[in-house]
């Protein structure tokens, strides 16, 4: 990235050309390798704490935060428009996948499957933190179908017909919600590209991440990682930063009048001269006219 190597923006920047195209991949990333039905499933989206948590840090993660603030350009209502029609086309494919989330949970162990949700959301955190370990992990789509294997129950299939609103609507709240925060960093841009340190604010979200999974098997409070987002966001401002390099910026020399030109000389110095006929008497030496030779060095 241009002010953030994030691991995982830099290697899709590497697949796919244009600012546009890059925050719709990064955005619908979670849609396609499976992060986002996993969720669903394991019932991530059943609170409002939840929607808000999986919105903010699946869809409006520290990859999204990197993208605009580091590679879009233009003004902040352009960006603006740009993330509104990434974001249209997100929450649409968002409902859809959690419409057909019960038919995909009728042939599955979800006790099973609620493991490696949150095994491969762990391997995400783990991928966004550092670069080297993403290249030894796993990507998503292949811990999410060694998950689905391991919880198949073919005898359980059953296609199911009965839409269930309540969890279509968490899932469009979801993505919602990270379209929402990816429109404000957008807005907010110019000002946060001053004030915010990208890399911080990553390894702060891969931490509120990688808390998550704990959270959806039980072992954190519910709300402990949006507790740890917030911290991050506070941590990740440094408005500082700006003042401290203006100030070390080096001062321009003043050109006041009374400004001295030359350096002055110290009162009681010996004269600095040319080489002329006072010149030996000036460092102390007798000249010709005392009937003394001249030293060899002079």
């Amino acid at each position: 990235m241009s002010s953030s190597q994030h691991p995982i923006a830099y290697r899709l920047e590497q697949q796919v050309g244009g600012t546009t195209k890059l925050l719709a991949t990064v955005m619908g990333l979670p849609l396609v390798d499976g992060i986002f039905p996993a969720m669903v499933l394991a019932g991530a989206l059943d609170s409002w704490v939840g929607i808000v948590q999986v919105g903010l840090l699946v869809f409006g993660g520290s990859a999204t935060v990197a993208v605009i603030l580091a590679e879009m350009d233009g003004t902040p209502s352009e960006q603006a428009t740009t993330v509104l029609a990434v974001g249209v086309g997100l929450i649409a494919l968002a409902a859809v996948e959690a419409a057909f989330a019960p038919t995909i949970a009728s042939a599955l162990d979800m006790d099973v499957f609620k493991r490696f949700a949150a095994l491969v959301i762990a391997a995400i955190a783990a991928k966004t933190a550092s670069a080297r370990v993403g290249e030894v992990l796993p990507s998503p789509g292949v811990i999410i179908g060694l998950g689905m294997l391991a919880s198949l129950q073919p005898a359980g299939f059953e296609l199911v017909t009965t839409l269930d609103e309540t969890r279509v609507v968490h899932a469009a709240a979801a993505a919602g919600s990270g379209v929402a925060f990816a429109l404000a960093v957008a807005l907010f841009a110019p000002w946060l590209r001053q004030v915010v340190d990208i890399d911080r604010f990553r390894f702060g979200s891969a931490v509120a991440l990688g808390v998550l999974p704990l959270s959806i098997l039980g072992f954190a409070p519910g709300r402990a990682p949006l507790a740890v987002l917030a911290v991050t966001c506070l941590l990740a401002l440094d408005p500082g930063e700006r003042a401290a390099a203006d100030a070390d910026a080096p001062e321009k020399p003043s050109s006041s009048p009374d400004a001295p030109s030359e350096p002055r000389e110290l009162e009681g110095s010996p004269a600095v001269t040319d080489g002329g006929e006072n010149s030996d008497s000036a460092y102390g030496y007798p000249g010709e006219e005392d009937g003394d030779e001249r030293r060899p060095w002079l």
